[in-house]
């Protein structure tokens, strides 16, 4: 079979599942040469990259990209085109004249509270583009009856595929031989990713200063791009113990927060899912999540962590302390967060997932196209 690719973000995501597809199936990817340029080399050498010039949003160049991109995929002669996100504005306007099945991955079903990022793009936008594809793939069940209802679609066309591992950083701390950097007796907790309202930091600053007398040796590190953490300075128990760097972490940088974390705490307000958490595994890294969107449905049964109510400060103090005092139950749950990122959701494993829904139900349902269409 022959699948194409197309996305601009997310990348770590889009990196992983052209990875995990590529032993299954002949894998063009067609991608922005200014984000993935750089990051060539992570992908596995069965995917054949096309990496093209990609105008923003506002660029008068949008109409020429997408006459040049609709002749490219007919080039690739593909079975399945799968958007890997239903956030690019501009691809609206030339899905309807592919004669092709289409399957669209929604990551986010509804903009979650203070995502810049994501609201830049006008809502009518992503749901466009999900109604008009032929299929649509989520992350969770709760998802997909959420999608299903959203973007008025029939439920037999929207699947679950689970987020695939993302490895790239730990191959790249074991590339550069990297090990813990962290005094004796500390215990680092790692926030990563957008640091936006929705991700909870006020419930964690607020455990943090609940564990003031507790946990002595507690350092908070809180990196990533978004909002300023020290605008909620007077929510902190002791501001010393929190190590910040706000904008976008480079690569090496990122393999080196997770070597040297303790623990990956992920304390959303609110949530679909989320790629942190994929990434935490790699680095058999314990997380301590709040039970919203597919969070505690990914993490109970795998047993790679602990589940707290989202917004109680006191009931993310209680987990952060118990697995601080409990070095065992951490290394426990970090293997079995391993175990779980290199098998059941390894990138190769969701692969194999996503051949099955492409056989079993895009290809099948696939409508008819008169003779000649795209040269």
């Amino acid at each position: 079979m022959r699948v194409t690719l197309i996305s601009s973000e997310p990348v770590d995501y889009t990196i992983a599942f052209a990875n995990g597809l590529a032993p299954h199936a002949s894998v063009q990817a067609i991608l922005p040469v200014s984000r993935y340029d750089r990051l060539r080399q992570w992908f596995d050498h069965r995917v054949q990259l096309h990496l093209v010039d990609w105008p923003r949003t506002r660029s008068p160049l949008n109409p020429l990209f997408l006459a040049g991109l609709t002749r490219r995929i007919g080039r690739t002669c593909p079975d399945v085109v799968h958007l890997l996100s239903n956030t690019t504005l501009w691809l609206n306007a030339a899905a309807p004249f592919w004669p092709w099945p289409l399957v669209t991955t929604v990551h986010d079903v509804t903009v979650h509270p203070g995502d810049r990022d994501t609201a830049r793009l006008p809502s009518w936008a992503s749901g466009m583009m999900a109604r008009q594809s032929d299929h649509l793939v989520v992350h969770g069940e709760q998802l997909r009856q959420a999608a299903a209802t959203q973007f008025r679609k029939d439920p037999h066309r929207v699947h679950v595929l689970p987020h695939p591992a993302i490895d790239r950083y730990a191959r790249l701390a074991a590339r550069l031989g990297l090990s813990r950097n962290a005094p004796t007796g500390q215990f680092t907790v790692l926030l990563f990713g957008r640091i936006y309202a929705y991700k909870g930091l006020q419930t964690l600053l607020r455990a943090e200063r609940l564990l003031r007398d507790k946990l002595p040796g507690l350092r908070i590190v809180i990196a990533g791009r978004g909002d300023d953490p020290w605008s909620l300075a007077s929510e902190m128990g002791d501001t010393s113990r929190y190590d910040i760097r706000r904008g976008f972490v480079e690569d090496h940088a990122v393999a080196q927060l997770f070597t040297d974390a303790d623990l990956v705490v992920l304390p959303y307000d609110e949530a679909s899912q989320s790629g942190v958490l994929h990434l935490a595994g790699s680095f058999a890294k314990p997380v301590v999540v709040t039970d919203v969107g597919e969070l505690a449905a990914t993490v109970t049964p795998v047993g790679m962590g602990m589940v707290v109510p989202p917004k109680d400060p006191a009931a993310l103090a209680d987990a952060l302390l118990r697995l601080a005092r409990d070095p065992d139950l951490r290394l426990a749950m970090g293997a079995r967060a391993h175990d779980w990122s290199v098998g059941p959701n390894s990138p190769c494993t969701i692969g194999a997932h996503a051949m099955t829904i492409y056989n079993d139900s895009v290809i099948p349902s696939a409508q008819p196209w008169p003779k000649g269409g795209i040269a």
